[in-house]
């Protein structure tokens, strides 16, 4: 009855069903969840606030492709994202630019400061953490070591559970030095939250005659149930972790995962923006408050306090591939042999770190390819 199998109903697996369906293909969507939109599902609480269950998600993307597409689905409202950071006492805005030299330093010292990086970069330009480091001159070595410290040092610890110079280039790029006064955290054309949420956008997404979508169901469940079940599909596509699919046979690929615990405070609002970073205090690394998201209207407002962990299996999600050469190696290990027509795409299934734009797009080239 279905040519296509998908396991897993958030973000890419949502895109590729559709594209399926579209193309004139019935569609099986299974997840494990008791909800669809994976890790981008939120929820209206009896406050009235558009709950982020799994963290903060702000859409952002220069592809006009994967705008245009996700623009089927939803209405995006104008957020743009800003991200405090409480550092020596002061919130100011990261990525670290020429504003925060003036939050952070006396004035003095940030005129010297900015006049040297706009000597040595160009201006509106990122520069990784790990390469501003290599600095000679004398002010601008104190200014690299500051930055490392206080902002990204000890954040990282907690985030990954190992030092800056353990993590993958691709992770440690995401925390730059930006010699600009943009404050805004993305510099993206596009941007945005669907007023009325991601799981809206994605139910929207999955409303086609020829999708059918079974919750609380994994793969396994099928497999135990039907043992010629990958003869009936003509492709499967998988979003679901590699390793788990293989039964770890060469062992786990390890992620980081995300507690969160969520306050609600009898006030109109808790903070002075939607997220504010805690890189020197607490064991959190951050709170989101999510009424700026769509400025919804209460007199009780919700937090999350966001504390990283390891994952582990039965107790908490995959969240974050922890990606260096290593895990790599180990991943392409599990790529070798996989079955043909099986694919597997999202952050689990290619072990990358995906923004959401990276997801759709992924999964939009995959459909090319197979189509």
């Amino acid at each position: 009855m279905y040519k296509n199998l998908i396991v897993g109903c958030g973000l890419s697996g949502s895109v590729i069903a559709r594209l399926l369906a579209e193309n004139g293909e019935k569609v099986l969507v299974i997840d494990k969840k008791d909800h669809i939109a994976g890790n981008i599902y939120d929820y209206t609480d009896v406050n009235g606030i558009c709950i982020h269950k799994y963290g903060s998600h702000i859409f952002h993307t220069n592809n006009e492709k994967v705008w245009k597409f996700i623009n089927k689905f939803a209405d995006f409202n104008t957020y743009m994202h800003k991200v405090i950071a409480f550092i020596d006492g002061i919130e100011t805005t990261i990525p670290f630019n020429l504003n925060t030299l003036y939050d952070v330093f006396p004035k003095s010292l940030a005129l010297r400061l900015e006049e040297k990086l706009l000597s040595a970069f160009e201006y509106n330009t990122k520069v990784p953490i790990l390469e501003f480091q290599k600095q000679e001159d004398k002010d601008l070595k104190f200014l690299s070591d500051y930055v490392y410290k206080k902002i990204f040092l000890h954040y990282t610890a907690k985030q990954w559970g190992k030092t800056p110079e353990e993590i993958d280039g691709s992770v440690t790029s995401r925390v730059p030095v930006y010699i600009s006064r943009d404050d805004r955290y993305f510099q993206d054309k596009y941007q945005g939250i669907p007023l009325k949420g991601y799981t809206e956008l994605i139910k929207n997404m999955l409303d086609h005659p020829d999708i059918n979508v079974q919750l609380k169901t994994a793969l396994k469940d099928l497999q135990s149930a039907d043992t010629e079940l990958f003869k009936k599909f003509d492709r499967i596509f998988c979003t679901c972790s590699i390793d788990e699919f293989f039964n770890y046979k060469y062992g786990e690929l390890p992620y980081r995962s995300v507690n969160f615990k969520f306050e609600t405070h009898n006030c109109e609002y808790y903070q002075t923006n939607a997220v504010i970073n805690y890189p020197c205090n607490y064991d959190f690394t951050r709170i989101h408050e999510y009424k700026y998201y769509l400025g919804d209207k209460s007199d009780k407002t919700v937090i999350a306090k966001e504390y990283s962990e390891f994952f582990e299996r039965g107790k908490n999600e995959r969240y974050y591939p922890i990606e260096n050469n290593e895990n790599r190696l180990l991943y392409e290990k599990y790529k070798k042999e996989i079955p043909q027509k099986v694919y597997f795409l999202g952050r689990l299934g290619d072990y990358k770190y995906y923004d959401m734009d990276k997801a759709i797009e992924r999964a939009l080239t995959l459909f090319e390819e197979i189509k």
